[in-house]
């Protein structure tokens, strides 16, 4: 990745979810991405690895890959075979709309963000209870017979319980420590920017703080996070005062509580990241 270039956001979601059942027979490179929105991938065939927020996932047949939305992610496709998988994309407002008292349906997106492990691993028997949904929910989003978008969306909503039932019953760290890399030094580094976007997080204090070199810091991080320092964390403010937005927080108090200490910087980088005014963008959300 060049030093100029950031994530980037990717796919839109006009809807309240989307289905898309892809299968490619040729190579193809990734950028690092997030979404606005929340997503399952569901691999059915091929050899991929999948990256989010700096850890690993050495992915099989079957595998789901939870990515809560404004996590920083990308798949690494081995071209030597056909990659075939289901993504569905998921509007948070959706979640939030059809969740009842306790069963909330996008608790499986912020335990897996809270616990930073993002696979889950799914066993033969509910392999085919995931299928018969995912297929039937697929048939239904291409019907016209009566009560299709119904249909589709009650099969929506049973797949989300579902992936809540199994994320919450979830040991796959433990029980499959083979299926993912993580550099602990790194995951520390990465946890404590998240939990201190309005410290001074700076290259210097980080390299003290972790006892480690400003040279060693610089390059393991990006070799670990594809971003150098500076891009990482500047995405990641933008993208905590754009939820702040959401949640109707006004513009300077955004970029306040974002960790920005210059407002002309936070409006530069806000428009050239959403490529609209932060208050275009709150008017919009």
């Amino acid at each position: 990745m060049n030093e100029s270039r950031e994530a980037s956001r990717r796919g839109y979601l006009h809807e309240d979810f989307r289905l898309f059942h892809l299968k490619d027979s040729r190579a193809q490179q990734v950028d690092s991405h997030y979404h606005d929105f929340d997503k399952l991938v569901l691999v059915l065939q091929g050899r991929v690895t999948y990256i989010v927020e700096g850890v690993t996932y050495f992915l099989q047949p079957w595998d789901m890959v939870l990515v809560p939305r404004g996590m920083i992610h990308r798949p690494v496709i081995d071209p030597a075979e056909p990659y075939e998988r289901i993504i569905v994309y998921l509007g948070r407002a959706y979640l939030q709309s059809r969740s009842e008292g306790e069963a909330a349906l996008e608790q499986c997106f912020e335990t897996v963000r809270e616990r930073g492990f993002h696979l889950l691993r799914l066993s033969p028997e509910r392999r085919i209870v995931y299928m018969n949904t995912l297929r039937q929910m697929e048939e239904a989003l291409r019907s016209r017979e009566f009560g299709a978008s119904l249909l589709a969306e009650a099969l929506c909503r049973q797949l989300l319980v579902f992936v809540n039932r199994d994320v919450i019953s979830s040991h796959t760290a433990l029980d499959a420590p083979e299926s993912y890399r993580v550099d602990k030094k790194m995951e520390e580094i990465l946890q404590y920017i998240a939990a201190n976007l309005t410290e001074d997080l700076g290259v210097e204090t980080l390299s003290l703080r972790f006892y480690l070199s400003r040279y060693y810091l610089m390059h393991r991080f990006k070799e670990v996070t594809g971003y150098t320092v500076h891009q990482y964390i500047s995405q990641k403010r933008l993208l905590a005062a754009a939820e702040l937005l959401r949640q109707g927080v006004s513009v300077t108090k955004a970029a306040e509580q974002a960790g920005f200490r210059e407002y002309s910087t936070f409006l530069r980088s806000f428009r050239a990241m959403f490529h609209m005014t932060p208050k275009e963008f709150r008017a919009k959300h």
